[in-house]
């Protein structure tokens, strides 16, 4: 019979699972429509999308724009948006006191998010992380990013742990895409940010998971091999 158990190791996807950001892309978008004479973006209707990443968040603050007009703002976003990074956002709750359990129980914990490498490793000094966070993977730090699994293989190796005793926790389809293409148990964070018609049941995670609080029980986590 399998006892419940933390995993070895733990990855985690970033904006969405560990960090609150849309605050912050609110922000950017805001600043961006300003200086174009616009009305400020509809919080409600920007944070549902945050996790699809920077076309989806300007898709949805210039509605009006085609796919090339909207990819030539994405430089400007993303300036903007480093210009004020961790100004407004905040971590979900209850991350905090699962980190501090995870590493109490003596599992090594790390980043694996599609978000450029050197924005995301602004975030670590922010939080404290820097000692904290065994590794971090960007979306730009590989040849491949989510859902390819080679971003999770790598911060598994990188840890020296078989992916099979890493859990990868993510709140978007292309997070759990990615931890069953590496044959890595998963954990659906349904705290994260979502669209109506997600199906989070659908992606096939190892398990799906509320809130982030409940993963300071170890009975919360896949079963490990």
């Amino acid at each position: 019979m399998s006892t419940a158990r933390f995993p070895r190791a733990a990855l985690f996807d970033l904006d969405g699972t560990l960090l609150d950001s849309a605050p912050d892309f609110v922000a950017t978008c805001d600043a961006m429509l300003s200086a174009r004479g616009r009305a400020p973006v509809d919080p409600a209707k920007l944070r549902p999308v945050v996790s699809k990443g920077a076309r989806a968040m300007l898709g949805t603050a210039f509605p009006d724009l085609d796919d090339a007009e909207r990819d030539a703002l994405i430089p400007e976003f993303l300036q903007r948006y480093e210009a004020l990074i961790g100004q407004h956002a905040m971590l979900f709750a209850g991350v905090e006191t699962m980190l501090a359990a995870l590493e109490s129980a003596g599992t090594v914990w790390g980043i694996v998010t599609n978000k450029p490498e050197y924005l995301a490793r602004l975030i670590l000094p922010q939080q404290g992380w820097e000692q904290r966070c065994a590794v971090l993977v960007g979306g730009d730090s590989l040849a491949e990013r989510k859902p390819h699994p080679l971003p999770l293989l790598h911060a598994a190796a990188h840890m020296g742990i078989p992916p099979a005793e890493c859990v990868y926790v993510g709140d978007d389809e292309r997070d759990i895409l990615a931890a069953r293409a590496a044959h890595m148990p998963s954990v659906a964070a349904l705290w994260g940010y979502r669209l109506d018609s997600d199906q989070p049941l659908a992606w096939q995670a190892s398990v799906l998971v509320e809130h982030a609080h409940l993963l300071n029980q170890a009975t919360q986590w896949p079963t490990q091999p």
